[in-house]
Formats: C-alpha cells, structure tokens, sequence
C-alpha cells in the first residue's frame, strides 16, 4: 500500500508568512551591508605593479576568513514560529513521501519483471529436461535393438553386396593399371630421368602414369582440401601434359609447380 496523504491543511497561516518573509528581508540586507563594507576595504590605494598580486591575497584572506566562520558557524533556524516550521516540515515529508511512492512503484515493476523472466526460465529448463529424458530413453531403445540385432539373411546379403563391390573395385583397379601400362609405358623401361646438369645431379627414375594417378587419388581422398600435389623430377612431362589437356587434371592458379586431380566425384 501507499504511504498515507499528508492532509493539506498545513497552509501556513498569513502572520507566519508575513514573518518568515520579514526575517528573510532583514538577512538579506544584512548580507548587503557586508558586501558594502568589503568593497569599500578593497578599494584602497595599490602600486601599480603589487595591484594583482595584493587582490590576489586579499581574496584569499577573506575566503579563509569566510571558511573559519563557516567551519564555526552552527546550523541556525530560519524561524522559531511552530506554525511556519510545522508547514516547512510537512512540506518536506510530502516531498519525501512522493519520492518513496516513486521508488516503491520502481521496485514493484522491477520485481514483477523478475518474476516473470523467472517464471519463463523454469518453463525453458523444464523443457530440456523432458527433452533430454526423451533422447535418453531413444538411445537406450537403439542401443538395445543394436545389441539384439541377429545376424539375419538381409545383414549377411548386405554384407555379400559389399564383398562383391570390393572385389569389382579391384578388378576395376588392375584393369586400369593394365591399360595403362600397355598404352601409356615409360620413355624407355629402367631407364632413369636425368636433370639438365646430369654431371653434377644424380638420376631421378621416373615413375609410371599409373602411379601418378594413384598418388593424385590418395591425395584428393585423404585431404580433399589441399589436393594439390607437387610436381618432381619423377613425373615425365609428356605424362603431366597429357593430364592436364584432356582435362584430368589441373595445374594450381598460382603455382605451376603443383597439380590436383579433377574432382569428378563432385
């Protein structure tokens, strides 16, 4: 609930108000006839050349002056009439009540919010768990149908299947491989490839165009994203010329030095 209204019956009477005001009048021409008196001391006669440097200490006596008194001076009453300082204090307590009512509206708002987020928290996490209990009990299931699985006539078919796959893969393989080596021999059978220094560099032997094959393949397979290969003295020109113009294989964009196979599975 919110803090009681202060009744408004603290209208201060039009004698307090006549008096408060006087007070405040004799103040201020009190605080004037101070401010006469040190503008008269500050207009005495000074040497040109100390003018600056005595308004200079001047102003700082009298701040030090002001300061003690400041430090000495007590908290003094504006009125003594109950009638002005009881609607001064209820006057306050209406501002302090209407700032306590703000803060108080603040929290609630704050704590419903709260509440709210707390609430949709609860709702998330019961979520997952439902969910992840769900998962738990499918993978239990899966797991005790792979473990009950038999090894019935489709499983052991399946298995036949890729027997037969693998077994074709091979012939595949060694069909190429005689292809290859019947179309496309060596310069010349162990002979080995020599550099342009042959004086100064030892013999390079070359390999078949089957194995340069091969090696692109493993390479493309294994690390299909650096599938480049570098070129040696081991691969005959006429070999990689071949590749490269029917479209087998190509060079790198910017190394000449380095070849891949085209990705045909792609």
């Amino acid at each position: 609930e919110y803090l009681p209204e202060i009744t408004n019956d603290s209208i201060c009477p039009e004698d307090a108000k006549e008096e408060l005001l006087n007070e405040c009048e004799s103040i201020w021409k009190h605080i004037e006839e101070c401010q006469s008196k040190l503008m008269l001391l500050q207009t005495e006669t000074l040497l040109q050349s100390d003018t600056k440097l005595s308004l200079l200490m001047m102003r700082v006596k009298a701040l030090t002056a002001e300061y003690n008194q400041w430090q000495k001076r007590s908290p003094e009453v504006i009125s003594t009439n109950p009638d002005v300082l009881l609607a001064l204090g209820k006057e306050e307590l209406q501002k302090v009540k209407n700032d306590l009512e703000m803060l108080l509206s603040t929290v609630r708002s704050k704590n419903k919010q709260l509440e709210e987020d707390l609430k949709r928290e609860q709702q998330w996490y019961e979520e997952q768990e439902q969910i992840l209990d769900a998962l738990n009990g499918f993978h239990e299931k899966l797991k005790t149908q792979v473990q009950q699985l038999p090894r019935n006539r489709a499983f052991q078919g399946l298995q036949n299947k890729m027997l037969k796959l693998r077994m074709y893969k091979e012939e595949l393989l060694n069909a190429l491989g005689k292809f290859l080596e019947e179309h496309f021999p060596l310069p010349e059978k162990g002979r080995s490839a020599e550099k342009k220094n042959s004086s100064e560099e030892p013999a390079v032997e070359l390999i078949t165009l089957n194995e340069i094959l091969e090696i692109l393949i493993n390479k493309l397979m294994s690390t299909p994203h650096e599938p480049y290969v570098m070129i040696n003295d081991s691969f005959w020109p006429p070999y990689i010329e071949l590749l490269l113009r029917y479209g087998i294989a190509l060079r790198h964009p910017e190394d000449p030095s380095r070849m891949r196979l085209e990705a045909f599975h792609m």
